[in-house]
């Protein structure tokens, strides 16, 4: 099942094509090997405090939301093989192309929601 993202706060889609990653290999392999993030998609990983970006091909933007979907801490163009800071409270994170996260004017404190598309 396919969701979008939609940022609440500012009344836009920040992801029209959202894909979930519940499970532990879900979480693990993320978007390792992936030959690229297509605009308009993402990768929502949960529960997820702290991401990486070992064996991947791309920067991307990621957001940290809290359990009830605030964003809490944002990185931008977030480079391949590095390690992401662990961000206390987060609950979920979600991946997205790089710039995404200013292309939608997305700020610390905004709302996102996740529906079915």
């Amino acid at each position: 099942m396919h969701l979008r993202a939609i940022n609440k706060t500012r009344n836009r889609i920040v992801a029209q094509e959202v894909t979930q990653a519940r499970s532990f290999v879900q979480r693990f392999k993320g978007l390792m090997g992936a030959q690229a993030l297509p605009m308009g998609c993402a990768l929502h990983i949960l529960p997820c405090n702290s991401i990486h970006s070992l064996f991947m091909r791309f920067a991307i933007d990621v957001a940290f939301l809290d359990k009830h979907g605030e964003i809490i801490h944002m990185l931008h163009v977030f480079p391949p093989w590095r390690l992401g800071p662990w961000v206390r409270g987060a609950h979920s994170a979600l991946e997205l192309p790089a710039g995404t996260l200013e292309f939608s004017e997305a700020h610390i404190g905004d709302c996102l929601a996740f529906e079915k598309s």
